[in-house]
């Protein structure tokens, strides 16, 4: 069955909140939001992908990542992980970045709260993603937050559904 993902705007609160569900447990679901190997399979909206240099899912640690399209390499992209509550939510920051991690002050960070929970067929995630200021979250939709990672949570459920 094909899932929604319900995305709520907030300029008021500066964000945006994601929710979507998927037909897998949520230890299922949690490894593919946890392990690189996982990411590179979903993250990006096809015909793009996800290609990790590093990651480090720790409290501390960091995932640095390509988004490779048909054309090559295209943005840099760099999540610093701050908080782990394994299954249940983690937390972190994202920024576009040059292939060494250097963060492009160009484009806004993002605060990442993700909550992963147990539902009657499967698991729901809800994302909450934060910005500094409502000019940051909208340049973020600008350059097709929504429509992208909406597509990309539709790769997470293919890749679930295998």
């Amino acid at each position: 069955m094909d899932k929604q993902t319900i995305v709520t705007k907030d300029s008021a609160g500066k964000k945006l909140v994601i929710v979507r569900e998927f037909d897998a447990t949520p230890e299922q679901v949690w490894k593919a939001w946890t392990e690189s190997q996982l990411l590179d399979k979903w993250w990006a909206p096809k015909p793009w992908k996800a290609k990790t240099k590093t990651m480090e899912f720790r409290a501390g640690g960091s995932w640095l990542y390509c988004m490779v399209g048909p054309d090559g390499p295209g943005p840099w992209c760099r999540t610093d992980f701050k908080t782990i509550n394994k299954p249940k939510n983690f937390t972190a920051i994202g920024a576009f970045c040059d292939e060494n991690g250097i963060i492009n002050q160009d484009f806004p960070a993002m605060y990442w709260k993700n909550v992963f929970s147990k539902t009657s067929t499967g698991t729901k995630i809800e994302v909450e993603l934060s910005f500094n200021a409502e000019a940051d979250l909208e340049k973020i939709l600008e350059l097709g937050f929504k429509e992208g990672f909406t597509s990309a949570l539709g790769n997470l459920d293919e890749l679930l559904a295998k």
